[in-house]
Parts: C-alpha cells; structure tokens; sequence
C-alpha cells in the first residue's frame, strides 16, 4: 500500500498533507459540520483504477466501493480497451430541469400561451446566481407540459432550464424555481405547488464508446471471436429483458457510483436519473450496447454507454470533504470557482490536439461514463467465458477471511488455502484457523 500511495502521490502531485488524507480522511468535527446527528465515521476502501486512456489522455481513477473484484476488473477492462486506442467519450451542456408544479388553472390552453410569450421575464427572476450567470451559467429557457389526467386533476408543469456549469446545480435549480413560481402564479392564474430539481436530467448526458478488436480477446481457453459474439448475445438479451437489464446496469454502477462516491457526487441522483432514462420508451433496458463489427481478421467488439450525468466539481461534499478534493485532484479536475470552467474554445483545442486535459464536471461525467463502460465489459467478458464468481470469489477470499477472525499474516495464508481448496466459506476459514 505505501508503494501504490508513493507512486500515486508522484501522479497527482500530491503535497505531504494531502498524502496523509489518503489515509486519514475526515475527523470527527469536520464529519459533525456535514451531517446532522453525527456518531461517527464510517470508512470505505479507496482504490485505483488503472490503466485508462480516455480520448488520448492517461487516467488514475479514484474508487470508493466494498465489493471486491470492482477495482480489479475494471482496470483489466481498461487495459483490453487500449488494444482499440482507449475510450472516446463527449458530453451535453450542463442543463438541469427545475420543475415549477401549477395547480388549479382554469384554462391550460391560454396559461401555456401566456407563459411561454413571458419567457424572457420568467429567466430573469429565475436568474438568482450571479456566479453561474458571470461564467455563462444560469436560466437558459423555459417549457410547459400539461398534464391533463393525474390523481389529483389536472396540471401545468413548467420547466426551467438551467446551465449549471461546474456544479452539480441542485441548489441552484430550486433557488430558480422557487423564485420564478410566484410570477409563474400571476401568468398563469394558478397555484404553484412544488419547486424542485429533476434528477431525470436528460439534457445533461454523457457518454462513451470503446472499440477493441476481436483478436484481443484471444486466450488459451477460448477465441477472441466466441468472446465478442458473446459479449453482444449477453447485451442483447439485458436489451430485450428487464429481469437481465437489472443487474446488468447493476454491474455498471459498480464502477459509476465508486467514482461518483470518491469525487463528493451524488450517486443517488445519478442512478434515480439512469434508471428513468434506461426506461424511457416504457420498458426497462440495458444502458450499454454492445454489437460485433466488420468480419474475418477486422472483426472487433464495438460498445457505447450514454447516459444522464449530473456530477460537480465544485459545491457540496466535492469541497467540503478532503478526500474527495483530493479525488478530483488525481484526475486533473482540481478547477475551482475563482478559475472557472474551460471555454468552448479551450475545449475545442483540447480535444483537437489530445495535449491538455479538459477540466470541470462535463470532463468528470465523460471520465464516469468511460468507468461505467469498462466495469459492463468486464462482467459481459466474465459472463462469456468463465463465469462471474471464479475471478470474484478469489478477491472475495480475504473478507471471508476476516470475517472468518483472520488478522495480519493469518489472512493471506488463509485466503489462499480456500482458493486452493476452492471453499470459499466463512466454516472453512474458521477451521483453517483453529488449525
């Protein structure tokens, strides 16, 4: 652990100070001034993700997550993937929908027509952030949606578009409607009910997409051909069954959520956010797709994973807890709200030349969606071949170990001693330590 902690430190830049947080993380005040009720802590493993090449640039990506094997598979995904050049990965403007429910309208028809031809005044009362607003942030537009047929009668739902920039804009989303509501009253001769965020934030997407040929799938157990075919035959199945389509985007989420967990992001808003997309056109689907391209020796497996993103890089849990400043410190994505976001034109040439790295919450989302491909490629390539528990139930022999009473040397021996005998059970670690 030193070594991975020297190497890292070396990668980042890390100071001395920040080196130690690795370890040491929050203290009992700063936990107390986050949360209400405070008790304790409760720690996580933070790994690495390795070997990532994400649109020409080399990546470590910070993971906070329990399970085993995660981290691991991963990083092999990853490393398969640069057979093919890595990942390619594009994002969406920073737009969240601010919902503003009316009630009690006495004319749908006419309150819509009034509020849209009002637009302009509605965006500046909804302009209640002078910081997104000085860095090209803040109220975009605006829609109406009736809703003609609810359990409680019918309803107008305004939507307020708002660019968020670098921060993941709940906060300032509802500032938004909640300003805008009582003239939204007036325009529409309504009562407002809630002013609130969506998290289904479809104008916010991100995504990713990798192609690695066929022949790097080649092993001594099996070709690189049959492992492709099923890899595709596995997504299709999680894209025609929302049975399947459930722990397959379960599998992407082992990597999403490790990193959305390790950089202060709310993975609840994401995954609330994924799901509703994964079951856009009214069944429950796979986010990923994953199909076999080309024939013969330019036969490869092509896979891509868009999905709604919301993350920051400023904001909320991002600055407030250490270590999550540090996460994003590893991944080039330190900017903060004194410096701004990159402008487009800075955007335009880092893609262009590869050189520099993109920085902010969209470069987050795109570095996300790439986890989330790779973690899916590794559990279809597993699912293909040689079943998902061998390579998981290795790394899951030193829980059971210590759960099993193991401490120091003790675990290792014993960990190793179930996988040699293949009885990966907390009994047998009990009996192996007795002995």
């Amino acid at each position: 652990m030193e070594d991975r902690v020297a190497l890292l430190s070396e990668w980042a830049a890390l100071t001395c100070e920040e080196t130690a947080l690795l370890a040491e993380s929050i203290g009992p005040a700063q936990a107390d001034s986050m949360i209400e009720n405070v008790v304790g802590r409760f720690a996580m493993p933070l790994g690495i993700g390795a070997n990532f090449l994400i649109d020409g640039q080399e990546y470590l990506v910070p993971m906070a997550v329990e399970e085993p094997s995660v981290v691991a598979a991963v990083s092999s995904a990853a490393l398969l993937a640069r057979s093919g050049g890595g990942f390619s990965t594009g994002s969406t403007d920073p737009v969240m929908v601010a919902q503003i429910q009316v009630l009690d309208v006495a004319d749908a028809c006419k309150a819509k027509s009034t509020i849209l031809a009002s637009e302009a005044e509605i965006l500046a009362r909804a302009d209640t952030s002078p910081s997104l607003s000085r860095l090209g942030g803040g109220p975009q537009g605006i829609e109406v949606r009736h809703l003609p047929e609810t359990p409680e009668g019918p309803m107008l739902i305004v939507h307020l578009l708002i660019d968020c920039r670098d921060a993941m804009g709940a906060n300032a989303a509802n500032t938004a409607a909640e300003a805008a509501a009582p003239l939204i009253e007036k325009l529409s001769g309504g009562r407002a009910g809630l002013r609130i965020l969506s998290n289904l934030s479809d104008r916010r997407r991100a995504w990713a997409e990798v192609e690695i040929p066929s022949k790097a799938f080649d092993s001594d157990d099996f070709s690189g051909r049959d492992v492709v075919q099923g890899v595709a035959e596995a997504n299709a199945f999680a894209i025609a069954d929302p049975y399947r389509a459930t722990t397959h985007n379960k599998g992407i989420f082992n990597g999403v959520d490790a990193v959305l967990l390790a950089t202060g992001n709310d993975w609840r808003a994401v995954e609330s956010g994924a799901h509703a997309w994964a079951a856009r056109d009214g069944q429950y689907r796979a986010l990923t797709d994953w199909h076999v391209r080309g024939c013969g020796d330019s036969e490869s497996l092509y896979g891509r994973l868009e999905m709604p993103l919301a993350v920051g890089t400023v904001g909320g849990a991002t600055r407030s807890h250490p270590s999550a400043r540090i996460a994003l410190k590893i991944l080039g994505l330190d900017v903060t709200e004194e410096e701004g976001p990159q402008s487009d034109g800075e955007r335009a040439a880092g893609d262009a030349g590869k050189v520099s790295r993109r920085r902010g919450a969209r470069r987050l989302s795109e570095i996300v969606a790439a986890v989330g491909l790779a973690q899916n490629l590794a559990a279809l390539r597993a699912l293909a071949t040689t079943g998902i528990q061998k390579g998981h139930m290795r790394l899951h022999a030193r829980q059971v170990a210590v759960a099993a009473g193991a401490e120091g040397e003790a675990v290792e021996h014993v960990a190793g001693q179930l996988i040699a005998e293949g009885k990966i059970r907390v009994e047998r670690a009990r009996e192996l330590l007795g002995q």
